[in-house]
């Protein structure tokens, strides 16, 4: 039997209403979005087992399609996103408070940081850190153009320019935008904390039915896909470190790939260990977590710091911190044809990131609203935009600009340019300390590896359930148990199917249309916020 959520309607007439089961396995939840949703994925799994080439191929061609037609698009409207929070920081609305007037944030400023950067970015810089502006050490859009030669010192810059581009103000601009929309009409206008309640300025009571159920499906499937992604990419990186720190030859292939079976057993551990704090909820273990997620990751900035090319790191993040400011506008801005080679590198990099922040967004930003109450808008944005994109680019510069120092002086004599992405940490680690200290900080980095990629997927499946229940963030135990499984299922079928990039491109498909959502929720803010009543902060009817 179906029941109606708590229904409110406020003083600007914005009204949700969404059915949940009053009993049985769905009890607390949609039965239409949960089903349609799991339908939708398992699909996807069936034809990653049952024809792995054909998904493979299929998958492939789809996404070739999609970049061809809207590369533009999504470098244009992830631009448009940063500029909305940059607006809506600077304007009146800013002085807002996500909540009641009198009310103080639930988390203190090191948990709700450590919380926000775990969820939003923790394992990708883990993997990324190194591997990017190696990438780009050989080959990016100056060394295509010729204006700078692979692999020398001139090629730095623009090495860590984009790389900074990739995981700086542009990302976090994303994850921000829901986000700040979520807990906008969530605590100002008292509307269920889902994906909809951001629609209504535009959509109104249509969104109570199945237009808005389908935001909330593609909600739910972007975001799977979106984890999946950042799962994948962890898994091969955990693999790599224990194969690094034991010496076991059947963790990876000849061509120094994890094996299959690694990779299984690897994504069992972290999504029963997921499971497990899920079923805790975000204020135990979740936000404990988190603050052992960044407490290893000061750690391990330390140990770069003592040890690594600090000079040239803290070089590199200035004068490249500059750069990118500097390039920035151009930067958010130019597209080239897909054909090109230019285009290429586009398409693989920035449009590949653009995408999986956009798939990651309904989990990022429900997440981000979910801990901020309390905040005002402009809190939330520059604690939740500048702090964490800072984080990020002196991270990329201190770990980046080492394992580039010991490229251009010789010490690492090609090891960590010839190493595969997954294992350039560790092959950092073990060009900058002697063999005992690097085998312990490889220690302490695989546990920080396995603690992020647990963080990021019991926040997913929190999120995916929230999403689910049209805001509740409390079902029930059992639900989280059953999409850990789900998680796990779609990382190992089509990581088994066609490996890693076969899970970034389901996930850049299934960001397009979450995109579409993004800015619509974009306009409804703005509408609401500047031309309705912004201070709605109790509850004006209740049916």
């Amino acid at each position: 039997m179906l029941k109606q959520s708590t229904t409110t309607k406020n003083a600007n007439g914005l009204e949700v209403s969404i059915l949940t089961s009053r009993a049985g396995f769905y009890k607390g939840l949609n039965p239409t979005i949960t089903i349609v949703s799991k339908a939708l994925i398992v699909l996807l799994v069936l034809f990653a087992i049952v024809m792995p080439e054909q998904a493979t191929t299929t998958l492939s061609a789809v996404n070739g399609a999609l970049l061809a037609m809207f590369n533009s698009y999504y470098i244009i409207s992830v631009s448009l996103f940063l500029i909305f929070c940059l607006a809506m920081a600077l304007s009146p609305v800013g002085k807002i408070k996500l909540g009641l007037d009198h009310e103080r944030p639930e988390f203190t400023n090191y948990a709700w940081f450590a919380m926000m950067f775990g969820a939003g970015m923790g394992i990708g810089l883990m993997f990324y850190s190194i591997a990017e502006p190696m990438y780009h050490f050989s080959n990016n859009p100056e060394v295509i153009k010729g204006a700078v030669s692979a692999q020398s010192a001139d090629t730095v810059e623009s090495a860590m320019r984009y790389s900074f581009l990739h995981w700086g103000l542009h990302a976090w601009g994303i994850y921000v935008a829901v986000g700040l929309a979520l807990a906008y009409f969530a605590y100002r206008q008292n509307l269920p904390l889902t994906i909809r309640s951001a629609l209504t300025p535009l959509f109104g009571d249509r969104l109570n039915g199945s237009l808005g159920h389908l935001v909330d499906i593609i909600a739910v499937v972007a975001t799977v896909l979106g984890i999946s992604t950042t799962v994948g990419t962890g898994v091969l990186q955990l693999v790599s470190g224990f194969e690094s720190v034991t010496g076991a030859g059947w963790l990876l292939t000849e061509a120094g790939k994890p094996t299959g079976s690694a990779m299984v057993l690897a994504l069992m551990l972290v999504m029963a260990l997921s499971t497990v704090s899920a079923m805790t909820g975000v204020g135990r273990g979740v936000k404990w977590l988190s603050v052992i997620n960044l407490t290893l990751s000061f750690i391990l900035l330390a140990v770069f710091v003592l040890f690594g090319s600090t000079g040239f790191a803290f070089t590199t993040y200035f004068t490249g911190l500059f750069d990118y400011l500097l390039e920035l506008p151009a930067m958010s801005f130019t597209t080239w044809e897909r054909e090109s080679e230019l285009g290429q590198w586009q398409g693989g990099w920035t449009i590949y990131y653009w995408a999986w922040w956009i798939a990651f967004a309904p989990f990022v930003g429900l997440f981000l609203a979910r801990i901020s109450r309390g905040r005002t808008v402009r809190e939330f944005i520059l604690g939740a935009l500048i702090m964490p994109a800072l984080m990020c680019v002196f991270w990329m510069a201190l770990l980046g600009g080492t394992a580039l120092d010991l490229e251009l002086t010789g010490g690492a004599s090609g090891s960590i340019a010839g190493a595969a992405m997954e294992s350039q940490l560790f092959v950092t680690l073990e060009q900058m300390l002697p063999a005992g200290a690097a085998l312990g900080m490889s220690l302490m980095v695989i546990l920080l590896i396995l603690t992020y990629l647990v963080t990021s997927a019991d926040s997913g499946v929190l999120v995916l359930n929230t999403i689910m229940a049209g805001g509740n963030d409390k079902p029930g135990v059992g639900h989280r148990v059953v999409w850990g499984g789900i998680l796990t299922l779609v990382v190992g079928s089509l990581m088994l199917a066609g490996g890693l990039s076969a899970i970034q491109t389901a996930m850049i498909i299934g960001a397009l249309p979450f995109s579409v959502i993004m800015v619509l929720m974009c306009l409804g803010t703005l509408k609401s916020a500047f031309f309705g009543k912004p201070e709605v902060a109790a509850v004006s009817e209740s049916v």
